[in-house]
């Protein structure tokens, strides 16, 4: 997928610097209500053509962060600056900042109406405003790379859970993001189909894309990530490369958290 990564056209924000990171959090914090805060003053920074894995237990802050970055919740205090703009500033436009980051769900989220070529196709169109042969020309050539060439013209309930998912991914690279969000996205598939979007993952590391994932999939993490951040309670507790966070960790809340994790045999 050499030419997978491509810059969109119509990308906004400063030029693109392989010495800075793609994505900067500062101080970020999120709240829902009066009480209930679910981000607590996180700093992060993510370096182009890195994976940064989100490790927790549910309901630590992992899948609000990823929306905060998307923009699909606001912050309520601190800045998210993508390629060094900060994307949080009210001018920006979050349509215009939301070109620039593929995003892929639990759920699979695909129109059910509408063909697997059809879904990946839609934003490249409408919302880039791609040719339409030009669109379907990159969905064809993703879906073969994928295993999915065959199933361009199949309906999502003729695929299987892992198929959607690829689905997903595809149309979520369709458009050429800067940054790729992985939220959970093997929590829906049965256990034998985990593999094959993992495989998906693998290849998208190996090809250099920048991507911040939050799973539960422990081997996983420490295999394909270059930083895991342990987050609890919407606090970074402890962050690092895999072997220093999974083989030797600091904090007691994250010894606490991985004993768990190997007793139950995900680790």
């Amino acid at each position: 997928m050499s030419d997978t990564f491509e810059k969109p056209a119509d990308a906004v924000g400063a030029a693109e610097d392989p010495t800075s990171p793609v994505l900067r959090l500062e101080s970020v914090r999120k709240t829902y209500g009066k009480d209930t805060v679910v981000l607590r003053d996180v700093d992060l920074e993510v370096a182009p053509h890195t994976v940064t894995a989100l490790i927790g237990a549910s309901g630590s802050g992992k899948s609000t962060l990823l929306r905060c970055v998307n923009l699909l919740e606001e912050i309520d205090d601190g800045a998210i600056l993508l390629d060094g703009e900060d994307i949080t500033d009210p001018r920006i436009d979050p349509d215009t900042v939301r070109r620039r980051i593929g995003v892929v769900f639990q759920a699979y989220n695909l129109f059910p109406h509408m063909t697997v070529l059809d879904n990946i196709t839609l934003a490249p169109r409408r919302v880039h405003g791609v040719a339409k042969e030009e669109a379907e020309e990159r969905a064809r050539e993703l879906l073969e790379r994928l295993g999915l060439g065959a199933k361009a013209t199949s309906y999502p309930d003729r695929l299987s859970g892992g198929q959607q998912q690829r689905a997903a991914i595809v149309r979520a690279l369709a458009v050429r993001p800067r940054l790729l969000l992985l939220d959970e996205i093997t929590a829906a598939l049965d256990p034998e189909l985990v593999g094959e979007v993992l495989n998906v993952v693998r290849d998208l590391k190996d090809e250099g894309m920048t991507m911040v994932l939050a799973t539960h999939e422990m081997g996983f993490a420490r295999e394909v990530a270059d930083q895991v951040c342990f987050l609890d309670a919407g606090v970074v507790r402890e962050r690092g490369t895999p072997a220093e966070l999974f083989g030797a960790p600091k904090e007691a809340r994250t010894q606490q958290f991985l004993k768990r994790i190997v007793e139950a045999g995900r680790l």
